[in-house]
């Protein structure tokens, strides 16, 4: 009741109204935590993404994520029963933001399951009159993923080749372990975008010091780019400790591993004129929920003021990754 009740107070302040939540949390506290939502809130009308991100302090729940709008109204795209989509204007574009969504068969094979979710998205989309094409970033948050991450990327890839991106390139990404309350074997968000004009563009950001994603199999790009008349914004992929040929880095380390995913992240924004202090969003992945205090040390050494993060424990997607980093970033115009 408490986290939901700070959250309500936050969006009365600035008038805003819930597009996406995303909560990491324990899946046992999913029906506590829709019944505080329903006291809070009333009607949840908006798409939930409920995933299992063990909090540093052992409580119920690690943090929530908003995406919410201020100033405009927000429709809602209905899918099996309940609302699994958001479709705003701002920055010169339509949006169509999608969560947790998931197979149709929960007992299908990990990779028929991943087809299910990815079609279900695009049907979802297309009830907003998007595709899958307009898509600019997704999440993929998968059950024992390293049992099947490669099965899962097959898949995804399968989808994505018939599938022509209106930036040119793929979407950003992020792919970690996790659990869901529907006990499927993934749960998927995503953002598409539609330009309204022609100061409004996607573009894909490549990573200065990594090489791109689909040289080893994964299909996605480093980073994407929404430029508009009002601004910049940056979606930065889930980034881990990757050497330039796409090996991993620093095995063992966890330390080592923090450090160079922070730097990657950090020459990203660099590479596109922006700084740390821009974040918006930012969520750090460890494999052991023991090293978390290691971010908070490392950012409190090197930067300067506070950072937008949540901080959880998931699986990466290999077994010698042991941190992954993603972030969102705005510049005004």
């Amino acid at each position: 009741m408490e986290i939901f009740t700070r959250l309500a107070v936050a969006l009365k302040e600035m008038e805003a109204t819930i597009v996406q939540l995303t909560v990491f949390g324990c899946v046992e506290a999913s029906e506590a935590g829709a019944e505080a939502m329903r006291r809070v809130f009333g009607r949840v009308d908006w798409p939930v993404t409920w995933i299992e991100g063990a909090a540093c302090d052992g409580g119920p729940i690690a943090g929530l994520q908003v995406v919410a709008l201020s100033g405009g109204e927000v429709g809602r795209v209905e899918w099996s029963g309940r609302v699994a989509g958001s479709v705003f204007e701002a920055e010169g574009a339509r949006h169509c933001v999608v969560g947790g969504l998931g197979p149709r068969q929960i007992y299908a094979p990990c990779a028929d399951q991943t087809k299910q979710a990815l079609e279900n998205l695009q049907r979802a989309l297309a009830q907003a009159g998007f595709s899958l094409s307009d898509t600019a970033r997704t999440w993929f948050f998968l059950d024992e993923i390293l049992s099947w991450y490669d099965q899962f990327n097959r898949s995804r890839s399968e989808i994505y080749s018939g599938v022509k991106f209106r930036s040119g390139s793929l979407p950003a990404s992020t792919g970690v372990g996790a659990r869901n309350p529907g006990a499927a074997a993934l749960a998927v968000g995503a953002w598409a975008i539609q330009p309204l004009d022609a100061s409004t563009c996607i573009q894909e950001v490549a990573s200065p010091l990594q090489c791109p994603a689909p040289a080893y199999g994964s299909s996605f790009s480093r980073a994407m780019e929404i430029r508009s008349a009002g601004g910049r914004r940056l979606f930065i992929s889930g980034t881990a400790s990757i050497a330039p040929g796409g090996e991993t880095m620093w095995r063992g380390d966890v330390r080592r591993q923090v450090t160079l995913a922070m730097e990657v992240v950090e020459a990203i924004l660099r590479s596109r004129g922006f700084e740390f202090s821009q974040l918006t969003r930012a969520t750090a992945y460890f494999r052991d929920n023991r090293d978390a205090g290691l971010f908070s040390a490392l950012w409190a050494e090197h930067r300067q003021g506070s950072l937008p993060v949540v901080t959880v424990q998931c699986d990466i997607c290999r077994d010698d990754l042991l941190f992954e980093l993603e972030a969102d970033a705005w510049r005004p115009a």
